[in-house]
């Protein structure tokens, strides 16, 4: 079943490649959002897809990024299916 993912992640994220790994990521598994940069330190991303693909899409991030990472929130929802692929937001 399709789902909408919204994910915060914390700690030392930005400007280590975070967004274009997400972004890379998201393309390989189809999953369709975006990701952000926060003004205060973290990066948001949405992300819409599988329910699995989705737990498997964070796995991944959260490998990739482990020492980087002190935090993160997600928040489940209903998918909008309005997202033709997945982008860097700025």
């Amino acid at each position: 079943m399709k789902k909408q993912l919204r994910v915060i992640f914390s700690g030392h994220v930005q400007g280590v490649g975070f967004r274009f790994t997400a972004r890379s990521a998201a393309r390989r598994l189809g999953v369709t959002g975006w990701v952000c940069n926060e003004p205060g330190g973290d990066v948001e991303i949405l992300a819409e897809g599988e329910e699995a693909v989705l737990q498997g899409f964070v796995v991944e991030v959260e490998e990739q990024f482990r020492g980087y990472i002190r935090d993160r929130q997600m928040e489940w929802g209903s998918p909008s299916g309005t997202f033709g692929d997945f982008g860097i937001r700025m």
